[in-house]
């Protein structure tokens, strides 16, 4: 499994003093130019990143999806769970592409847009990442909880399970599509399959049992799945909100 997650617009700047970013220690040691490259086409502007302190993306992120994922507490606790929060969860990043939640980096708020001598940002990860982890997805279950806006980033291989999740609420026998609450859940799921015991879903099927695991919690009420309308678009993992 491998779980994809947007990064969140509250962030926490690491204390004055910490170590900066280091390119040379971050997760896909691939991306390391193509980050340098970037960098350094934001020397000068408000995003510039060389020499600001750095902290683990889990404590930079603070979002509502990051609180409900918990991610500082499962890292600090060294165990199965903190072993697949370090290497089977990506942030997606307009910055540095992919990042770990244990990888090192300065708060950043930089957009998906363009950058002077660099062009749109989606345009430029996307190649790097394909090539950066087209092995590591292929054949695997792929949790995609990005909203729209990072989705240009990456798209997974065709022979990934690639999931993307929605969350619904039936309200006086109509149901919606909620969008703040959404954010919470997605972070709940995130949550509940790193501590989860039992083997690890690895298609869509076990994704969705393991996910009925919330409905005992109380955060849920149901779930649902649907089918790929078409070649090149996720599978519908649909968790009900009460």
């Amino acid at each position: 499994m491998l779980a994809i997650l947007p990064p969140s617009r509250g962030q926490t700047s690491a204390p004055d003093g910490a170590a900066p970013l280091q390119l040379d220690s971050l997760a896909l040691p691939e991306l390391t130019s193509a980050r340098a490259e970037l960098l350094s086409a934001l020397d000068g502007t408000p995003f510039q990143a060389h020499d600001v302190p750095a902290a683990h993306a889990a404590d930079v992120f603070t979002g509502v999806l990051y609180s409900a994922a918990g991610l500082p507490r499962i890292l600090a606790r060294p165990g199965p769970a903190a072993h697949r929060a370090s290497t089977d969860v990506l942030i997606a990043s307009p910055l540095l592409g992919f990042v770990s939640p244990a990888d090192r980096l300065p708060a950043t708020r930089l957009a998906m847009g363009h950058v002077d001598g660099i062009g749109g940002l989606g345009g430029y990860w996307r190649p790097h990442l394909t090539a950066a982890i087209e092995q590591r997805a292929a054949g695997e279950l792929i949790v995609d909880v990005r909203s729209s806006e990072f989705t240009p980033l990456w798209k997974p291989p065709a022979d990934a399970c690639w999931v993307s999740v929605r969350i619904v609420q039936d309200v006086d026998g109509t149901r919606r599509v909620v969008s703040h609450f959404a954010k919470h859940l997605r972070g709940v799921l995130i949550h509940h399959l790193l501590t989860r015991r039992g083997n690890e879903p690895t298609d869509l099927r076990s994704l969705v049992r393991a996910a009925q695991g919330l409905i005992r919690t109380g955060e849920i009420t149901g779930v649902e799945s649907e089918p790929a309308q078409r070649a090149g678009q996720p599978h519908v993992l649909t968790l009900v909100s009460p």
